[in-house]
């Protein structure tokens, strides 16, 4: 399908995320690229945190683990309140970073902060291969080996495998796509809500508002080659590309749990994201969608005070608070 050429405008970014923007200077909109790829690897494992187990349980306020899948070795970052009583329910959750980028460890904090404690929730970050180092289908294949053990020893791990919710941002709101597809699939564990935060799914780069923000996001669709392609290697691109790898290609979208999606107005993922929900919302599914106006891609993560960040952080917990309540009374 042929895109319409835009005039070059995009919508305007929220004064508060401009600010902060501007702040950040020129190096955050630079593109990634093939070249460049292996130096923002390093950097990233020379800049990103990654605190370690002591330092996440935060002086006893957390009970954390660092667990080990056996047969694939994927290593899972597990996380609750101290002392809570009784199985919890599960938090599963991938990473962001492009595919190429992250790590499990560093998301953690802000999940245990924002979800376990006020909620009551148990947490799992998954350590996810990286491309080109690993490529499709081995990331999310990780990420549904993890949910397999997970569930399977839900008893040892304090935690209740049927109020799993799956969720993710960026590439890893993707890979929660993507696992809640694999695990339908294939009859594995059935979460009870999926959530996906400016969810990177569609490889082929096409929509209008990936063109719109060429340029404009501080993701865009050069960055967005460039993970996919890591990622894909000979398949980006081609016809017959596995939902698995991409969700934004899946055929049949029915019997997934209720999904949240989050994107901003001034993101490449925005038109990609949008179809999305409501693709789910025409094969009969729920979804709750939130286009922030103003926000650009991971605008929660640049400026965590402005307004529209956190009015973006209330209406996810407002989410997780909902689903959660209504398993617990499916339960009772």
């Amino acid at each position: 399908m042929e895109i319409p050429r835009t005039d070059g405008a995009a919508p305007a970014l929220d004064p508060e995320l401009s600010r902060a923007l501007a702040a950040l200077g020129d190096a955050v909109r630079e593109p990634l690229t093939p070249e460049n790829l292996a130096a923002q690897q390093e950097q990233d494992i020379a800049t990103r945190a990654r605190p370690t187990v002591q330092e996440l349980r935060a002086d006893g306020l957390f009970e954390v683990d660092e667990l080990r899948v056996p047969g694939r070795g994927v290593t899972l970052v597990s996380a609750r309140p101290a002392g809570a009583a009784g199985p919890l329910p599960l938090l599963y959750y991938m990473h962001g970073g492009g595919m190429v980028v992250g790590n499990a460890p560093s998301v953690v904090p802000q999940l245990l902060r924002e979800w376990a404690l006020p909620l009551g929730l148990a947490v799992i970050s998954v350590e996810y291969g990286l491309a080109p180092q690993v490529r499709y289908p081995e990331p999310v294949e990780d990420c549904y080996a993890g949910l397999v053990w997970a569930a399977e020893h839900a008893r040892e791990l304090g935690i209740d495998a049927n109020r799993i919710i799956i969720g993710g941002k960026s590439a890893g709101g993707g890979l929660a796509a993507a696992l809640a597809l694999l695990t339908r699939d294939r009859g594995g564990p059935a979460p009870i809500g999926q959530l996906l935060l400016c969810p990177m799914l569609d490889d082929r780069n096409t929509t209008f508002s990936s063109h719109q923000m060429a340029g404009v996001d501080i993701w865009d669709r050069t960055s967005n080659a460039t993970g996919w392609q890591a990622l894909l290697g000979d398949r980006f691109g081609t016809p017959d590309l596995s939902p698995y790898a991409a969700p934004a290609r899946a055929t049949d979208l029915s019997g997934l749990p209720p999904a949240y999606i989050d994107v901003g107005s001034v993101e490449t993922f925005r038109d990609e994201d949008v179809a999305y929900a409501d693709a789910l919302w025409r094969a009969g599914g729920q979804a709750e969608l939130h286009v922030w106006p103003g926000a650009c891609h991971g605008f929660d993560s640049l400026a965590p005070d402005a307004a529209l960040s956190q009015d973006a952080r209330d209406a996810r917990t407002r989410w997780l608070r909902r689903v959660l309540t209504q398993s617990a009374n499916r339960e009772t």
